[in-house]
């Protein structure tokens, strides 16, 4: 593999039950970013893409259940454990806002060597970390 590789993650696909109430939560109680939302006639679906404000290259795929099989998994995706780690420059800036907004914090704000954390849900139940990095 050569040195000047450079790759990222662009998107991370997360089940969701309503593309609008997906919508709703991100943008309006994270401040997220609502960067793409397309309806594509062929697959009968829609293309929405959010991501964290400030973030470049970290994208939000929000896919809604096509079948009851997929129903199952939206809030579970990862069997009860954290799912998605969002980095913040502030995290009592944050935390103050969210939990304001009625997000529900599952694990109390805690200082560990590596920064400031806490584990709040999404609107499906899915554990997030807010962190702060030192």
């Amino acid at each position: 593999i050569s040195s000047n590789l450079k790759q990222h993650l662009a998107l991370t696909s997360l089940l969701v039950r309503d593309y609008d109430e997906a919508i709703g939560f991100f943008v309006s109680k994270l401040d997220f970013v609502l960067l793409e939302d397309t309806f594509d006639p062929v697959q009968q679906k829609r293309w929405v893409v959010v991501s964290p404000a400030g973030a470049s290259e970290s994208r939000l795929l929000l896919a809604e259940a096509a079948d009851e099989r997929q129903a199952e998994r939206v809030g579970d995706q990862t069997g009860g454990r954290v799912f998605l780690f969002l980095y913040t420059d502030d995290f009592w800036r944050d935390y103050y806002c969210y939990t304001s907004r009625g997000i529900r914090f599952i694990r109390e704000p805690k200082e560990e060597p590596y920064g400031t954390v806490a584990v709040f849900e999404d609107i499906a139940g899915n554990l997030w970390d807010l962190l702060e990095p030192k």
